[in-house]
């Protein structure tokens, strides 16, 4: 599939869901009332989102691996600030099992889209 817009990368689809999941999480139990983490949880589940758009809109390879490892450290902390959630009991199992599922698949596809791009000769359109 041909990549035209950022709406386009699966690792940004995935993502989306991981950042919607989260705030039908967040809204709801004893993590909503917790404004710190959930606020926390939200902005760092919206930079995964962000930064693999801002990345490929700036057109550059090089640019767009970098916002990309961006976004992969954000899946580091949304993993790292679920685990606080589950350790306090704000979250249940079922919910956090199936965030860290989403957000390991997130960090794979972004793995892996770096990789491509690192082996890739296109350089982007702003260096034609």
């Amino acid at each position: 599939m041909k990549i035209v817009r950022f709406e386009d990368i699966e690792a940004w689809r995935k993502a989306r869901e991981l950042t919607k999941f989260i705030y039908e999480i967040t809204a709801k139990g004893d993590i909503s009332r917790d404004f710190a983490l959930r606020d926390q949880l939200r902005r760092a589940s919206l930079s995964i989102m962000a930064n693999v758009a801002e990345g490929f809109e700036r057109e550059g390879n090089k640019e767009f691996q970098q916002f990309l490892a961006t976004a992969k450290g954000s899946v580091g902390e949304v993993k790292s600030l679920l685990y606080v959630a589950s350790d306090a009991g704000l979250i249940s199992a079922e919910h956090n099992q199936r965030l860290m599922a989403l957000a390991d698949e997130v960090s794979r596809m972004l793995s892996g889209f770096i990789r491509y791009l690192k082996a890739s000769d296109k350089k982007g359109s702003k260096f034609k």
